[in-house]
């Protein structure tokens, strides 16, 4: 499912125009993006949960040349579904 399907499925789940759906479903991102930009965690009772957590620093290899190369430290976005989510997912 790609974003203007989403927007479609909203919009017809909450008998809302797809403009408000897409309104809707941007402020969420911004949002969820704005609270884990400040280093927060966002939560969702049984979707999941959003927070930040830092990369160390490490070497690597460049596969087409076989020679070593820096990787930079780095925050990346972890998700980890809710038990709702799971079990929706797992049949359960």
């Amino acid at each position: 499912m790609n974003k203007s399907e989403l927007i479609d499925a909203i919009a017809a789940d909450a008998g809302i125009s797809k403009g408000a759906a897409k309104k809707a479903l941007e402020s969420f991102v911004e949002h969820v993006s704005g609270a884990l930009n400040k280093g927060g965690r966002v939560s969702l009772v049984g979707f999941g949960s959003f927070s930040v957590s830092n990369r160390a620093a490490r070497e690597g290899r460049n596969p087409q040349t076989g020679d070593s190369i820096s990787i930079a430290a780095k925050n990346v976005v972890k998700f980890k579904p809710g038990a709702e989510l799971d079990a929706h997912v797992n049949g359960k």
